[in-house]
């Protein structure tokens, strides 16, 4: 209860403080700011108007950092989502903080493989459920596209020695 008594008394004062000042009736001025004035009332804070949410992590398994390293468990192929249809190629990875995730083989082709060592990002596959991870190509075990000659820096791929 002293927590609120404090928290009524350093409220009026801050009312107390503001004084509002009628406007002249000959030269009134137009607020540029779009956003009122109003102040939060006493019911409003008491349920917690202010609070402020947290952001939720869309990547939790890689734990703030931009990529982690894992080993592969299973490689395999599913089917996205209603509207679209195709095989897609998705491996599940055993991270090195133990957590074990499933991640998406972007390119055409690929080398992956049971207890290949992958390199994985953050980024969503949007229609594959459950998918938020990609692996990312020419790091670690996991080769580039071969022949690829646009975007190769995503893909991992040299470039082609034209003679």
């Amino acid at each position: 209860m002293s927590v609120m008594n404090s928290f009524l008394r350093s409220f009026t004062r801050l009312n107390l403080r503001t004084q509002y000042q009628q406007p002249s009736t000959v030269f009134t001025r137009r607020s540029i700011s779009s956003t009122p004035t109003n102040f939060a009332t006493l019911n409003q804070i008491m349920r917690g108007a202010r609070k402020s949410f947290t952001k939720v992590s869309k990547a939790p398994a890689l734990e703030n950092n931009p990529q982690k390293k894992g080993v592969c468990t299973k490689v395999y192929t599913t089917k996205p989502k209603k509207p679209n249809s195709a095989i897609r190629k998705v491996a599940r990875v055993k991270l090195s903080n133990g957590r074990v995730v499933r991640a998406y083989i972007p390119g055409e082709g690929h080398n992956l493989q049971e207890h290949s060592v992958v390199l994985l990002r953050g980024g969503r596959t949007q229609d594959l459920p459950g998918v938020r991870y990609k692996i990312i190509r020419g790091a670690l075990d996991f080769s580039g596209v071969v022949g690829r000659s646009s975007a190769r820096s995503k893909y991992g791929s040299k470039k082609p020695k034209d003679l």
